[in-house]
């Protein structure tokens, strides 16, 4: 959104794994982008809460920033 809406051509990169037999909740979260630092410990939190991926899809990111595409990510890329 940050990136959007002030038109920047910046880039992000981010991946989450969850275990998908169980649902129980993301395992791992990678992060590639200036404001990672703070938005990495927002989700360590999380994660070692115990948060699903509902708890996540329920929650809104800290905003402006790419943490609210951790909160709304549908798309899977898995191989396992």
């Amino acid at each position: 959104m940050k990136n959007t809406l002030s038109g920047l051509d910046e880039k992000t990169l981010m991946k989450m794994i969850v275990v998908r037999s169980t649902d129980t909740g993301y395992r791992h979260a990678h992060m590639v982008e200036p404001d990672a630092p703070e938005i990495i410990q927002g989700m360590a939190v999380a994660i070692r809460a115990g948060a699903t991926k509902a708890v996540f899809y329920t929650t809104i990111g800290i905003h402006p920033t790419a943490a609210e595409e951790f909160v709304t990510l549908r798309e899977t890329n898995s191989k396992l």
